[in-house]
């Protein structure tokens, strides 16, 4: 009995071994066909971590020396590092010989359901990425836009706010921001006014207007650089008046104190000097019918 054990057993063990031998010629054949492409592989992984380490490193340095917002940055660097990866993956996935058709199509996929779902809001976030990209504006600028005039207050990837003159807080989301027009008052340093003045048709047109230009002329915060000279005009001959049109420059923090007073002293000068400042009117000519 003793014996029959043993040459059981040692049948048993042999025909394991047989199917031992089988398998390490059946696998150990494909992964000597296989050994290039997984070196292949494997090189390519460790050299495309490396290129993007270094294209992400590299990209930090541009969005820093031209000074994009700090959330726009981390943004931008992590994106670019996250397709890179995924071109990355797929790149060592085909060098296996595995199929990639069907990861790309379940990326688009992924990507076009979350586009119809957040339509909007990637709107609204392209828009800011737009903004903070190329800068039309920057904090602490006075703006219009969307019919909202302000102080912008904070730039954020959704939305902008706006400080009004009532300090009202505007909140315009970002989408409609940057496919609209944009005015920027404080980008150029310097602001234009066109004051429009009138006075009577029985009026001294030339003592008016000089009277206007001495005015200007004796204000100190209005500029008076190359290009920069007050000009008074006659802009319309009107229905009840003739326009005056006053322009000149000031530097942006001065722009409203100088409107100001010159609109008040030019009022009580014109007077002053018995030029009228009329208000609309009418004659009325009633005839009777005999």
């Amino acid at each position: 009995m003793q014996k029959e054990t043993v040459v059981k057993e040692s049948q048993h063990i042999l025909e394991k071994f047989k199917d031992l031998d089988y398998y390490i010629n059946k696998y150990g054949q494909k992964l000597i066909d296989y050994f290039p492409d997984i070196v292949a592989a494997l090189l390519i992984l460790v050299l495309g971590w490396w290129f993007i380490k270094l294209i992400v490193k590299l990209a930090k340095k541009v969005f820093l020396a031209r000074d994009l917002d700090t959330s726009l940055q981390k943004f931008l660097v992590d994106l670019i590092g996250a397709i890179l990866k995924i071109i990355l993956f797929i790149t060592v996935v085909a060098q296996l010989g595995i199929q990639t058709s069907s990861f790309v199509a379940i990326i688009g996929a992924a990507g076009l359901a979350i586009g119809f779902a957040l339509q909007g809001s990637l709107a609204n976030f392209a828009g800011g990425v737009l903004i903070l990209l190329f800068k039309p504006f920057k904090v602490g600028h006075f703006i219009k836009a969307q019919g909202v005039e302000g102080t912008v207050k904070e730039i954020s990837i959704i939305s902008t706010k706006l400080l009004t003159f009532g300090n009202q807080l505007a909140v315009l989301p970002n989408g409609k921001l940057s496919n609209e027009t944009i005015v920027n008052y404080t980008e150029e340093g310097k602001r234009r006014e066109n004051l429009i003045i009138s006075i009577g048709y029985d009026s001294d047109i030339k003592k008016a207007k000089n009277i206007l230009l001495e005015l200007l002329l004796e204000q100190n915060l209005i500029l008076s650089g190359e290009g920069q000279a007050p000009v008074i005009g006659v802009n319309e001959l009107a229905e009840s008046a003739i326009n005056l049109t006053v322009r000149y420059w000031t530097k942006n923090e001065d722009f409203l104190n100088v409107k100001f007073h010159t609109i008040e002293e030019a009022k009580a000068r014109l007077e002053e000097a018995g030029i009228r400042i009329p208000f609309p009117q009418r004659e009325v000519h009633l005839i009777k019918n005999n």
